[in-house]
């Protein structure tokens, strides 16, 4: 599948066989003090990344280790490769996030050298997609992708506002792109924070497009709080719902989280404390099956109020304003834990150029159609595109060199 729209490229998850998640994180660009676009820069990636890379198209370009690199509006964006959904999937995104952050900060520093200049990236926004599986039905009774986004618009923002954003966030979004959900929100300068957001996210959305309806009457048989005075308008880029500050009676970014002030359709008085925990231990045991030991902990204790969330510090963090300086990669994941997804040891191998023998031919990667398949040239460099699935079973092989 080709990509047909801008917004649709190197991000989008694009159908693999199994159940898929991904992350991406843009930035602003800060030269010598000032905000720049990184086209006017740059023009492209290329221009400072210096080492090894697969061009995708545009001004996208795969990183060695599987993720990518590309300019979207004025911003920096990373996106991690495809991510299969199993226990600990979301810190292993979370690793691969941040190996593409490293990677564009390091670039950028010897870019710096070079021009004698100071730049600096400043956390923007982050984006948790969510592979979507179709309905047996087709989508009959309102189950469609559109309408569950619209109903996870009353679900997930206030459990991810205590995980993820800070004092001057402005809202959370969920938006519907075709195979999958995407959930819009702050970039979190905490790596370990990022991860137990992921990891919400997915055992949530995961779980919530298993139920026979997609609608508020679902909500409330399932006995899931929900604020009263909130209804969600439409997100302010593409489709899809936001839970904009505006859209409740009370700024929730600004207001005390262990205050009951959110009238709730069924509870009562609620905290967002109180709301999210509520929440988290409906879908507990989703959340659980795909977390790993130390996220598992990190959420409970982040909406149990034992470790602090970003909501209860007086501003946003400073660590914002240089990512990979004032926040990196912080090593508290066991390296035992965190080998890579088999999707991801796919997309390296090709990124890596490494030749692979296939049903009698030596195959060239040259290329990646999507995040789901591998482009191939064979002897006579006619080409061939082979899907991720299908190179999975061949990956001891092409790790060897065989």
């Amino acid at each position: 599948m080709q990509y047909t729209k801008k917004h649709d490229q190197p991000s989008a998850l694009q159908r693999p066989r199994l159940a898929a998640m991904g992350m991406e994180a843009e930035f602003a660009l800060i030269v010598d003090g000032a905000q720049k676009r990184p086209e006017d820069v740059f023009g492209t990636p290329r221009e400072f990344i210096r080492g090894p890379l697969m061009h995708r198209q545009g001004t996208s370009y795969h990183l060695p280790m599987g993720g990518a690199v590309y300019f979207d509006t004025g911003v920096i964006e990373v996106a991690t490769p495809v991510i299969e959904i199993e226990q600990g999937c979301a810190a292993r995104a979370g690793r691969s996030l941040w190996e593409s952050i490293h990677a564009v900060r390091d670039a950028l520093d010897d870019w710096d050298r070079r021009e004698g200049t100071d730049s600096r990236l400043t956390g923007f926004s982050a984006h948790y997609n969510v592979s979507f599986d179709e309905p047996p039905d087709g989508g009959a009774n309102g189950r469609n992708i559109e309408a569950l986004a619209r109903m996870l618009t009353y679900v997930l923002p206030v459990p991810v506002m205590l995980l993820a954003t800070n004092r001057r966030s402005t809202g959370v979004g969920v938006r519907p792109r075709k195979d999958r959900i995407e959930i819009t929100v702050d970039f979190t300068p905490s790596p370990s924070l990022m991860i137990a957001t992921a990891t919400l996210i997915v055992g949530i959305v995961r779980e919530a497009m298993k139920w026979d309806r997609f609608d508020m009457d679902e909500l409330d048989a399932r006995d899931l709080p929900v604020i009263r005075s909130f209804t969600p308008v439409p997100h302010t880029s593409r489709e899809g719902w936001l839970a904009r500050f505006s859209c409740y009676s009370r700024n929730p970014f600004t207001a005390d989280i262990n205050e009951p002030i959110w009238e709730t359709r069924r509870h009562g008085k609620l905290s967002m404390r109180e709301i999210s925990g509520r929440t988290v231990r409906h879908f507990w045991r989703s959340i659980r099956s795909i977390s790993d030991p130390f996220t598992f902990r990190l959420i409970g204790s982040v909406i149990r109020g034992r470790s602090p969330s970003l909501l209860e510090l007086d501003d946003r963090p400073e660590e914002y304003e240089d990512v990979g300086r004032l926040c990196s990669w912080d090593e508290l994941f066991p390296p035992a834990r965190m080998n890579r997804s088999r999707y991801e040891r796919v997309l390296i191998r090709a990124i890596s150029g490494q030749r692979l023998r296939l049903n009698g031919q030596t195959l060239r990667p040259v290329g990646m159609q999507g995040w789901s398949a591998v482009v191939f040239e064979d002897g006579s460099r006619r080409r061939r595109t082979v899907p991720i699935d299908d190179l999975v079973g061949h990956l001891d092989d092409w790790e060897r060199g065989r």
